[in-house]
């Protein structure tokens, strides 16, 4: 089992340190969602961009979110969130 302990900023509600096993496809899922809508670019650094491509499809997510990654996608781009202080 993967278990990734999410930031409070992404899973505020909860009172405990929340968490998920990366290995239930549901729990994955929902984790991308919810980091790709309000994470900081440090936590969209760390995940696995291939799993992004792979769900994107089938996330729900804002309009404008989907739109970004379609586009990154598309382009080929290397680097989808700028660098600190860029």
């Amino acid at each position: 089992m993967s278990t990734v302990t999410i930031p409070k900023h992404i899973y505020w509600s909860c009172r405990e340190k929340p968490s998920i096993d990366t290995n239930d496809p549901a729990q994955k899922k929902w984790f991308l969602e919810q980091t790709l809508t309000h994470g900081t670019m440090t936590d969209i650094r760390a995940l696995d961009l291939e799993d992004v491509k792979r769900e994107l499809a089938g996330l729900r997510l804002p309009r404008h979110v989907k739109t970004l990654w379609r586009n990154y996608f598309g382009r080929g781009d290397t680097d989808p969130v700028p660098s600190e202080g860029s």
